[in-house]
Parts: structure tokens; C-alpha cells; sequence
């Protein structure tokens, strides 16, 4: 076994090696950029070494300054986690070219199943079951219209070098096939340097399910089963969990056997995953064709280490070290089932666009975290961390493991709702919004379960308006009794008076709703609470509340229900949870805001940090609303800025490549009359 490796990653994959290294006895060595000083995973290792500047292509994807500083600290081998060259055939090279042990397949191995159309290839030599498409080296735009016509739409047209849905664009009409190739093959180039594409048949009610497999130096190699990660959004994964829901043990077994066929067709040593396509047919008879295999450790292991009760890093580490796979085939067993969410750092309800900000507030359920059991958390930040532009924007991965599905999902919605994040929009509430989807419940999964469930996903009140408000009223009172002179009633601020009655209004919005609270307090009787909006009475009711024993929880009852409540205050807003959802409620004050205009019309501005790809248009240009003006790139992805309203174009206040920050200016719209 290894005394020292070097862990060539940030975030949550690298505190996940070093934790299971530092359980082995391994030290380990962290490397960081410039935005990653304080990083939680360079606290989580024995040695850290600074590789330069923010930006990936300044430090983390630098491999000649991982090998220097491998060598400086006399690491033995590098783990590369997952993305950045966790699947860079040259980088494993050039660590066996250093004397040191990739702790990933070999090179070869790697360079077979990076591209994706030569791996179909190899695929069909091997006898693993295909999607009709096409694999060319040709990549003449002509002749891929030419093959997208000839398969059939819907199309997918995926980056060959890709993965984690970039470089990739679902076509559902010929005409369009051009402009979705054209940007497929602008965001293959900036993510992985190779602009080359495949095309594939759009298989209909599709799941998306993989296989765990691993191989040793000795020539033997397991499948450890099954993950279904079919609930995705924009081609990236937002729930896996194992096994996958309905599975007939013949068809695990089979895609199973598949799986190894298709690692041992490349020699393959460690841990990988062969991704499958299932197509689901009338009757329940389903199908499945390869689709790629990612020659690494997945975002999503947990799971099958959850269901199998074994330690996957674990077994990266004694198979790069030489020694054989700890079980045999007949020796691994399913238990139970898990599911992960991953939350991330994103608006859902605005196409999920990436957020950043710093975590003001994160809070967590109680786990055990890099062990098998209920509930487990896997992050790279703490509170008072900033989420930035320059990487992923998963923020952690939230894993739980029940004797059932049903009760795996019931412990997951049960810990999202003890996750509190302020600070960002993040897709927690989100996600709860997926659990309890009829199709998500009854294991009704596909591809499009997201856009088939959309009208209950997005755009809803996770929580009663009157009884977030309730609790925010709480808040301020116990927050006021707290700050009270003991022993002097006249110093109390409660409400309370001798006779009469006495009122106090709250104004707040919420998400564009103005709401008003009035609580009336009476002598000698419990505080009526009135929440109204627009002259509609919402709710009224007396207001029962405390501050919960030996916590930051607030009992608390309104309108017909008990409930628990946590708030936070930050400035005007008020980030109320509840075990029903959260709501975020800023507070009005209306000699604050008077004389307050609106933001003048016709300014298109930067949602989020990032660099300009490409203006869609040029001064002078007449644009329709809806048009697409601008594309920029952020967190790895690209996203297109269109046009509020029909207009004409002034001004381009920017040139592709440059870096923005949020809220710039990109271009000026005179917006018609």
C-alpha cells in the first residue's frame, strides 16, 4: 500500500479520498488554485500545494505542476477524482512516465473509451448492443445533417470527448440541426479541447442506467451493479439511486455481463462505470444499448457503495497498489436501497442557471459521513465558504440508505428539509418538489420526467405564504424579548398594555407578492395574527409560538397547524424552513424604498459571472422577444441571453471572450413602442 498520495482535485471527491486514505493510513497531499486557499478539501489533507491561478486552465488542468509538486512531496500516486484529467490519457502517461502510479486505468484503456464513436466501435466488435447512429471520423457539417436526416429525428448530437451533458444538444426537427451543432461543437472545444461529435437515434421514454464495474492487475473483473440516473436535467443528473427501481434479475445480470464484456475489451484496471441506455416498450418489455463508458469514479458511487456496503476508494487504492479485487463476483450482494440528490448552486425556476454567492448560512441533517448508514453528506465547503464562477456548481451530495425505496425517499425528503442554505439560490426545494412527483414515487422514470412533471416542479410555494409569514413574525418577537430589560415593564415590547387593544403590521414580499401581517394583541388573551394580500384575508388565527428547548427552532402554531421553523435574518430578508419547504420574505419598508424607480427597460445585464462566447447579433440588427442576443459561459456551461421584448439593438458593449462580471452590461435594446 501507498504512504503518501496526492490528490489531483478540489471540492467534495477530494475530501472523499482523503477521508477513506486517512482511515488506510495514507497520507495525502492536496493541490489548490488561487480561489481555493481556504478550501475545505486543502484542510482535509496532510500537505498542500499551490498549482496557480483560478481558473482550471491556470491550475487544476496544469498537469506538469501536479507532477512537480507530486514529486516535491514524495507522493507515490495521484488520485485524480473525477473530471478536470481524471480521463486525460496523457496524464496517465506522463505519471508513469514520472515513476508514478495513476490511480485510474491505463492510458490505453483511458484512450479506447475517451472517444465515443470509437468506443461504439469497439463496443460492436465486443457484442455490446448499440443505439443506431453515426460514429464517422468525418466531420463535414454537410454530411452530419446528411446522417441526422438519414437516422431520423429526434437526434442527439453528443461531443465524442464529452460527458456530464456538455457538448450536448437533443434535435427534434432538421432545420434546426445546424445551430445545435454549431454550439455542441463551440462548448465540446472549451471543455475538452476536441471539437469532433456524434449522432445518435433520440430513444423515446428512455432511462438512463449504469453499471459499476471493476478490474484488477490480475486480470479479473466485477460488476457491482446497477445505478439509475435518469432524472436529469439539461443531460445532467440531479437524482441517482440503487438499484435501479423494477429491474428483473435477468436483465441485471445481462447488462451486468455486458458491462465486464465491455471493460475486459479494453484491459481495463479500476474502478469505472458502462453507461446504458434502456428503452422502455409497450407491456413493460425493456431494452438496453451502450452508451459510454466513463473511465473514472463516478459523481454518484455512494449509492453502490450504500447497497453493497463496500468502500469503492478503498478499492481504487489496494488495486493500484497491485493487489487483487477484495470480492469476487459471487460474493457481492444487494442491500437495501439508496438514493442521492445532489444539490447545487442553481435557480430552477429560471432554467437552472447557475448561482454564486457565499454560503451565509449552511446547515446540515445529523450523518455519519464517509460510512455506510441512513443519512450521509459528501461536500467540499463550510459555512461562510463562497461558491464561485470557476468550477461545478454542485455544492454537495446528499445520500440515503433504507431497508425499502419507500422509505429511502421518505428519509431523504426528511434530511433535504434539514439542509438550510442562505446566502444562494440552490435546487433543494427543488429537489423535495421531484420526491413527491407521482412519477418519482411510483419509480415512473425516464429522461423527461422533469419536463413531464414541469407544472408541479417549478414555480411553487414550498411552503403556506400565511404560516412562513407567521413564523417570521415569531422571529422578530422572540428576537425582541430577548433584548428586554428584565424586570422592567416598561420596557417590555411584546405589545403588551393594561387596557384596550394594541396592533402592529408587518409588511413583507414575497417572490412579488406584497403580504400583510396585523397581529392584534388583547388583555389577558393569546395575539390574533391577520395575514392578508390585496385586500384578501389569507389567513387569521390566534399565534402560538416559543423558542424550541435547546435550539434555534421556533414551536410553532397558526391557522389550524403546528409546526417547526427555523429563521434566519439577513438585511430585509427573512429565510424561513419548515419539514413542509422554505420561503424566502423581504421586509417592507416603505420610507426605505419611497422615491425608488424601476431599473430603466433595455438593459440586457449578466445573470452570473463568466466569459462572453458570442453575440447573436450586431448594432442596428431589429430583434423579436424570445430571439437569442448573446450566449455566455459559466460554471462550464453555455447560456443564451435573449430578447425581453421585440426591439432594436444600439449598442454591443462587450467582444466574445472577454470576462464579465454579474450584473454587467452586455448590450443596450431599444425596446419598441
Amino acid at each position: 500500500m501507498f504512504d503518501k498520495i496526492l490528490i489531483a482535485n478540489r471540492g467534495e471527491i477530494a475530501c472523499r479520498v482523503a477521508a477513506t486514505a486517512r482511515r488506510m493510513g495514507v497520507k495525502t497531499v492536496a493541490v489548490y488554485s488561487d480561489a481555493d486557499a481556504s478550501a475545505q478539501h486543502v484542510a482535509a489533507c496532510d500537505e498542500a500545494v499551490h498549482i496557480g491561478g483560478s481558473a482550471p486552465q491556470e491550475s487544476y488542468l496544469r498537469w506538469e505542476r501536479i507532477l512537480e509538486a507530486a514529486r516535491r512531496t514524495g507522493a507515490q500516486a495521484i488520485h485524480p477524482g473525477y473530471g478536470f484529467l481524471s480521463e486525460n490519457e496523457e496524464f496517465a502517461q506522463a505519471c508513469a512516465d514520472a515513476g508514478l502510479v495513476f490511480i485510474g486505468p491505463p492510458p490505453s484503456a483511458i484512450q479506447a473509451m475517451g472517444l465515443k464513436a470509437e468506443s461504439k466501435q469497439l463496443m460492436e466488435k465486443a457484442g455490446v448492443p448499440l443505439v443506431p447512429g453515426y460514429h464517422g471520423a468525418d466531420q463535414d457539417p454537410a454530411l452530419l445533417q446528411r446522417e441526422a436526416d438519414r437516422i431520423g429525428y429526434p437526434v442527439l448530437i453528443k461531443a465524442s470527448a464529452g460527458g456530464g451533458g456538455k457538448g450536448m444538444r437533443a434535435v427534434d426537427r432538421s432545420a434546426d440541426f445546424a445551430a445545435a451543432l454549431e454550439s455542441c461543437k463551440r462548448e465540446a472545444i472549451n471543455s475538452f479541447g476536441d471539437d469532433a461529435v456524434l449522432i445518435e437515434k433520440y430513444v423515446q421514454r428512455p432511462r438512463h442506467i449504469e453499471i459499476q464495474v471493476f478490474g484488477d492487475m490480475q486480470g479479473q473483473c466485477v460488476y457491482l451493479f446497477e445505478r439509475d440516473c435518469s432524472v436529469q436535467r439539461r443531460h445532467q443528473k440531479v437524482l441517482e439511486e440503487a438499484p435501479a427501481p423494477g429491474m428483473p434479475p435477468e436483465m441485471r445480470a445481462r447488462m451486468g455481463e455486458a458491462a465486464v464484456a465491455a471493460a475486459r475489451a479494453v484491459g481495463y484496471v479500476g474502478a469505472g462505470t458502462v453507461e446504458f441506455i434502456v428503452e422502455q416498450r409497450e407491456g413493460g418489455a425493456m431494452d438496453f444499448f451502450f452508451m459510454e463508458m466513463n473511465t473514472r469514479l463516478q459523481v454518484e458511487h455512494p449509492v453502490t457503495e450504500a447497497i453493497t456496503g463496500q468502500d469503492l476508494v478503498e478499492w481504487q487504492l489496494r488495486v493500484a497498489s497491485g493487489e487483487p479485487l477484495p470480492l469476487a463476483q459471487e460474493q457481492l450482494r444487494i442491500t437495501g436501497h439508496a438514493i442521492e440528490a445532489r444539490i447545487c448552486a442553481e435557480n430552477p425556476d429560471n432554467q437552472f442557471l447557475p448561482a454564486t454567492g457565499r454560503l451565509a448560512v449552511y446547515r446540515q441533517p445529523e450523518c455519519t459521513r464517509f460510512e455506510r448508514g441512513a443519512v450521509r453528506i459528501d461536500d467540499g465547503v463550510r459555512e461562510g465558504d463562497a461558491i464561485s464562477p470557476y468550477y461545478d456548481s454542485m455544492i454537495a451530495k446528499l445520500i440515503v440508505h433504507g431497508d425499502t425505496r419507500e422509505q429511502a425517499l421518505a428519509r431523504l425528503d426528511e434530511a433535504l428539509s434539514r439542509v438550510h442554505i442562505v446566502g444562494l439560490a440552490t435546487n433543494v426545494q427543488f429537489l423535495r418538489h421531484v420526491l413527491r412527483t407521482e412519477s418519482f414515487a411510483q419509480a415512473r422514470l425516464d429522461t423527461a420526467l422533469i419536463q413531464r412533471e414541469q407544472a408541479v416542479l417549478f414555480h411553487q410555494a414550498p411552503v403556506a405564504l400565511p404560516l412562513a409569514l407567521a413564523a417570521t413574525v415569531a422571529h422578530t418577537l422572540l428576537a425582541e424579548r430577548a433584548a428586554e430589560r428584565p424586570g422592567d415593564p416598561f420596557g417590555r415590547r411584546d405589545g403588551w398594555q393594561g387596557w384596550g387593544e394594541n396592533r402592529r403590521r408587518f409588511e413583507v414580499d414575497c417572490a412579488g407578492q406584497a403580504v400583510a401581517a396585523v397581529l392584534t394583541y388583547r388583555p389577558g388573551g393569546t395575539p390574533v395574527l391577520q395575514v392578508e394580500s390585496g385586500g384578501t384575508l389569507l389567513a387569521e388565527g390566534p399565534l402560538v409560538f416559543s423558542a424550541a428547548q435547546g435550539g434555534e427552532d421556533i414551536d410553532l402554531a397558526f391557522g389550524g397547524e403546528r409546526t417547526r421553523a427555523r429563521v434566519y435574518a439577513r438585511g430585509e430578508s427573512r429565510h424561513v424552513f419548515t419539514p413542509r419547504g422554505a420561503a424566502q420574505l423581504t421586509v417592507l419598508d416603505r420610507l426605505a424604498h419611497a422615491g425608488e424607480t424601476q431599473a430603466e427597460g433595455g438593459r440586457l445585464t449578466a445573470p452570473m459571472p463568466g466569459k462572453v462566447v458570442a453575440f447573436a447579433v450586431r448594432a442596428g440588427d431589429r430583434v423579436a422577444k424570445g430571439q437569442a442576443l448573446a450566449v455566455m459561459e459559466a460554471m462550464k456551461m453555455e447560456h443564451t441571453i435573449a430578447a425581453p421584448a421585440d426591439g432594436t439593438v444600439e449598442e454591443l458593449l462587450y467582444a466574445p471572450g472577454d470576462q464579465v462580471t454579474e450584473g454587467a452590461e452586455l448590450l443596450r435594446l431599444a425596446v419598441a413602442a
